[in-house]
């Protein structure tokens, strides 16, 4: 029987992390890896309660992702923001997005559709925005979430221990090829592009991608990204 392993970081997330959660029961079976970088806000706690599996990690997302992994027992790892929730029907998409891989033998990830939970036309803009980098750059970002062969991710070294752009690192070790679209919604919270501003923080956003393909060391980008 396939296991799934679903790897979450978190850093003060326990206003976000319950419903990412309950999307998750859709696949009860599945492995829940909570990977904590040093929250002072009861998600350890909370996740404790839920009865899941926490590992503590340095903070920053790649050291926490690659931590994650490490306690991963799954075929399939799914590696997902806490402020990232899987709309539902969201196993079902998967389940097919893996039955498909086994057919034709192809090692590959998936991840799912970008979408903020805002109304507002600057959230439809970012949408067709980050669609259209994934269809020509073939880089999303981990908040779309990762779905991947347990084998793909330790053939192309998985998460190095990034502080930023660890997402972008591994999706240019996987290549456009071994990439492709699951037509579903991952709704994140918007709250950090309201609190900003869309323009502002898109544009930060962008800075930290431009430096980080001119060289700039992802340290150096993380204060700037903060």
């Amino acid at each position: 029987m396939m296991i799934l392993s679903i790897v979450i970081p978190t850093l003060n997330a326990a206003a976000s992390l319950a419903r990412t959660l309950d999307a998750l029961q859709e696949w009860p079976a599945a492995q829940v890896v909570v990977v904590d970088g040093g929250s002072s806000d009861g998600t350890v706690a909370f996740a404790q309660a839920r009865g899941l599996e926490v590992v503590a990690a340095p903070r920053g997302r790649g050291l926490q992702l690659a931590a994650g992994a490490r306690a991963a027992r799954g075929d399939w790892l799914l590696f997902l923001h806490a402020d990232t929730v899987l709309a539902p029907g969201w196993r079902t998409r998967a389940e097919a997005f893996i039955e498909s891989g086994r057919a034709d033998g192809r090692a590959r990830a998936g991840y799912f559709r970008f979408v903020l939970d805002d109304n507002a036309p600057e959230a439809r803009r970012l949408e067709r925005t980050v669609a259209w980098r994934c269809r020509r750059f073939g880089l999303p970002y981990g908040d779309q979430g990762l779905l991947i062969a347990r084998a793909c991710y330790d053939a192309v070294g998985g998460y190095r221990p990034l502080s930023l752009m660890e997402d972008v690192d591994l999706a240019r070790r996987l290549g456009r090829s071994r990439l492709s679209p699951i037509d579903h919604p991952a709704i994140t919270s918007a709250a950090r592009y309201r609190s900003v501003g869309y323009r502002r923080r898109s544009a930060r956003n962008l800075l930290c991608l431009g430096l980080y393909f001119l060289g700039l060391p992802p340290r150096a980008l993380t204060r700037i990204y903060r």
